[in-house]
């Protein structure tokens, strides 16, 4: 089997390279991708540009039809108008089509009509149907998703098509979710795999932290470009509600933080005379000054300079890096504000950290959790090293660093299960709230994903169903995803509207830090899982051996931290064992990653091979 994480509808999205895109929608709601929502991505920019719409004025067509909010068709599609949308869209030469038509989430029979209609074209574009991809309410998002999910179709397809052609029908695809799927269906629905690589960083987090013993964690997967940060209470955590390049992506997807912090990303002074790092990078080519092309110092050159990095050790040695090269870029980029070259590079590390701190405050406190109370799991090739700084200055009592920190998203996406999700738009409240009526509705969705799931030839029969409901205050205008309620055998059991509203109650509490349980609540989405679970390797624990990790140590060298420089111990990882004490400061290198361990701090090696960092 093969299990792919793939960037290339990322890619596609952000870089404006996905199919020629055309929208068919109900007439009058042609704009919806133009209106959007009122709200502002930044509040106080007046010169704030919106992403041009991926389906163009021009290629945005209306068709008279009607279905009422009840699902009732109130105008019915003409075939005659039908007629005209093939015509029209034959001589745009498209190459997706976006059908999005009003309320079809409740009645998707005229949207059914013009898949139809658009197969007979001599040469059918990659079609997106809303009432598949993403059957719920709310319009704009509704439509961005599926005008998305037409935008890169066509490059996914082709790309998964040669890739299956090449391995083989065991090619399994992550998706944004957290698991994997068949390639036939991630080509079908390629919208859900926009953050397929960063997820299967958060799932191989996850499976280390839970092994290690610390399953409350704070997840930091710093590579060259950007960093990546997701909070896992002792779960995954989930989302409906995100944004990619701009555009609403309604899909689930694992709950991650992004910014313009990594390897690569390059210092300079901006116009007003501040030290800037990121968002832009350096990228692989002609990537870090040091890497003997770049011309821009970036926070790999800073480390290096700090002797955080060891020129000879790179890559297991691999790649010598050029010292002298970042050394002279870091003295230009000093003059220019007036500090020396070690204040430079200590200034590069602690701008590029304050932006990670950023991120894990937005993913922590700002939605009622307290850093405090978890771990924090680094990995990426740069995570190690910033690390310990990031826990000391958010008051996160410890960090976890994997055995091979380079390569956990691999792992993440080798292990990832077999999940697919389904939802449907419902809006149920008071009476209408009835466990038979919810059991039904679940039913009815099992049935129909374990079709088609049997088609793409999964063992259906094996899958698990997990069962989810959107629930919020009755006229809120956003929801919260909880557990369905499991029926009680007890005499004294509640109803189940009862039992809804006590689990709403809950985590509106912790999100928002009240709730009121006089308000009535209501259901509006209902969310289906079906899971086959993949095997994990179980690795046996090692019994720890001496504390004295001398075997491990290769040498000495002159690294600077924020209190000075400091003589440092050099330890190779792959000779430490479990039981190992390393008192900082120390640098433990490895072939995909260096872990910094500043004074102040110690390292402890678990019996799995992680390293357990704690201060004092």
């Amino acid at each position: 089997d093969f299990v792919h994480g793939s960037t290339v509808a990322t890619n596609a999205l952000l870089e404006g390279k996905g199919g020629r895109t055309a929208l068919v929608t109900t007439q009058g709601f042609e704009d919806v991708l133009e209106i959007g929502r009122q709200n502002r991505a930044e509040l106080y920019n007046l010169d704030l540009e919106r992403p041009p719409p991926l389906a163009p004025s021009e290629l945005r067509f209306g068709l008279t039809e009607r279905v009422d909010y009840t699902g009732a068709i109130l105008e019915d599609l003409a075939p005659q108008a039908l007629e005209t949308l093939v015509s029209l869209l034959d001589k745009a030469r498209i190459d997706g089509v976006a059908v999005s038509l009003l309320f079809s989430f409740l009645n998707p029979v005229h949207e059914e009509m013009v898949l139809a209609a658009l197969g007979k074209l001599a040469n059918p574009p990659f079609i997106s149907l809303s009432s598949r991809v993403l059957p719920e309410f709310r319009e704009y998002e509704r439509t961005s998703t599926v005008v998305v999910n037409s935008y890169v179709g066509p490059v996914m397809a082709r790309y998964l098509g040669g890739l299956e052609q090449a391995l083989g029908p065991g090619l399994r695809v992550m998706q944004s979710s957290g698991g994997s799927i068949t390639a036939g269906l991630a080509s079908e629905q390629p919208v859900r795999t926009i953050l397929s690589g960063p997820a299967g960083g958060v799932v191989g987090a996850f499976y280390t932290g839970v092994q290690a013993g610390y399953p409350d964690l704070i997840t930091l997967d710093m590579g060259g470009t950007s960093t990546d940060v997701s909070l896992c209470p002792g779960r995954i955590k989930e989302t409906t509600a995100a944004t990619l390049g701009g555009y609403p992506i309604s899909v689930p997807m694992i709950d991650i933080h992004t910014v313009g912090a990594g390897g690569g990303s390059i210092a300079r002074v901006d116009t007003g005379g501040a030290l800037v790092v990121g968002p832009q990078s350096a990228g692989a080519d002609p990537g870090p000054a040091c890497y003997g092309k770049g011309d821009q110092v970036t926070v790999t050159d800073a480390n290096l300079v700090l002797g955080r990095l060891r020129p000879d050790y790179f890559l297991g040695g691999r790649l010598p890096l050029d010292r002298q090269r970042a050394q002279d870029l870091m003295a230009s980029l000093a003059s220019q504000i007036n500090a020396t070259v070690r204040e430079t590079a200590l200034g590069i590390i602690r701008v590029v950290n304050a932006n990670m701190e950023r991120a894990i405050r937005a993913i922590s406190l700002e939605r009622g959790y307290d850093p405090r109370r978890f771990t924090l799991l680094a990995f990426g090739g740069a995570g190690p090293m910033h690390c310990c700084e990031l826990a000391q200055d958010l008051g996160i009592p410890r960090v976890l660093v994997p055995t091979y920190p380079g390569i956990l998203s691999a792992l993440g996406v080798a292990i990832a299960d077999v999940v697919k999700d389904y939802s449907r738009t419902v809006m149920l409240r008071g009476d209408q709230i009835d466990r038979r009526r919810l059991d039904e509705e679940f039913l009815g969705m099992e049935n129909q994903a374990r079709g088609e799931l049997r088609q793409q030839g999964l063992p259906v029969e094996r899958m698990e169903a997990r069962r989810f409901l959107d629930v919020r205050y009755v006229g809120q205008s956003f929801e919260l995803t909880i557990d369905y309620p499991t029926a009680s055998r007890r005499p004294d059991r509640v109803g189940v509207g009862h039992a809804i509203g006590r689990s709403f109650y809950r985590a509106h509490l912790q999100r928002f830090g009240y709730a009121d349980r006089a308000e009535p609540v209501e259901i509006v989405n209902l969310r289906l899982k079906l899971e086959l679970a993949v095997a994990k390797p179980e690795p046996s624990p090692q019994p720890p051996g001496p504390p004295d990790p001398a075997p491990a140590r290769i040498g000495q060298g002159e690294v600077v931290f924020s209190s000075g420089p400091r003589l440092t111990p050099l330890y190779q990882r792959e000779r430490l064992h479990a039981g190992n004490f390393i008192p900082g400061p120390a640098l433990v290198l490895q072939m995909d990653a260096t872990i910094v361990v500043p004074p102040e701090w110690a390292g402890t090696v678990d019996p799995y091979g992680n390293l357990v960092l704690e201060p004092g």
